[in-house]
């Protein structure tokens, strides 16, 4: 069965809107890991648009479960995530204009450059994972330059409309996910992803975790953050029901 790691970001996106201190990210990660998240994830982006560099320390040190860093190869944000040395780090492509992530990293390019960087995490005992698009070609890289995960980039799956369009991405997920077990490599999914949709995704062979953010913090507004968390953790154990 897939676990849940929480992505607190968007609770930071909130702080950040009035530069304040509330809502604090850690605070809504520790009722996350209290309701049975298995990990907390943020991203730290170079525009520090929501997640600080403060954030990162203190979510490291309070939390109790394991720290998803995502992160962009840049040079600044690589030598922050070495320094704060988390659980894992997640390479994902990112625009400074871009709403949230719109697509997953292409690893096929700049090879030499990203196997460079992957091995001094690698050299210090830190996870490494790769947000990719469902490609053969893609997880196939992955293996090569040496990740130990990737996750699978369900962004066009969330978003596309009707049933034949859904099974079509199901079907790109599910293929990826086999080949990732072939290749040895963990495997994680997320992006776009609610109660109403997760299912499916959940019941997919060699999937270990699903990284989720913005659904459930959107949903804590009305429920609040445990209800919440357990809210998308029921959806996701339904799926082996």
């Amino acid at each position: 069965m897939a676990r849940l790691c929480v992505n607190v970001d968007h609770v930071a996106t909130v702080r950040q809107a009035r530069r304040t201190v509330m809502p604090d990210p850690l605070e809504a990660a520790l009722l996350a890991e209290q309701a049975g998240a298995c990990g907390i994830t943020i991203h730290l982006r170079e525009d520090r648009r929501h997640i600080q560099d403060a954030d990162v320390a203190r979510i490291k040190k309070g939390i109790a479960t394991k720290l998803n860093l995502e992160m962009a190869t840049a040079e600044e944000i690589v030598k922050i995530a070495l320094k704060t040395r988390p659980y894992q780090v997640t390479f994902v492509p990112e625009k400074r204009r871009e709403i949230t992530t719109e697509g997953g990293l292409d690893v096929t390019r700049d090879q030499k450059r990203l196997q460079a960087i992957i091995g001094k995490f690698r050299s210090k005992g830190i996870i490494v994972s790769l947000f990719i698009d469902p490609y053969e070609r893609q997880v196939t890289a992955s293996h090569v330059l040496g990740a130990d995960a990737v996750e699978l980039n369900t962004g066009a799956y969330s978003e596309a409309k009707g049933a034949r369009a859904v099974k079509g991405e199901l079907t790109k997920l599910e293929k990826a996910a086999a080949l990732t077990g072939a290749l040895g490599l963990t495997t994680h999914a997320g992006h776009g992803l609610t109660v109403a949709n997760v299912a499916p995704v959940a019941r997919i062979a060699n999937i270990e975790e699903l990284n989720i953010g913005h659904s459930i913090v959107s949903r804590a507004v009305i429920t609040g953050f445990s209800a919440a968390t357990r809210e998308m953790i029921d959806a996701i154990n339904s799926a082996g029901a």
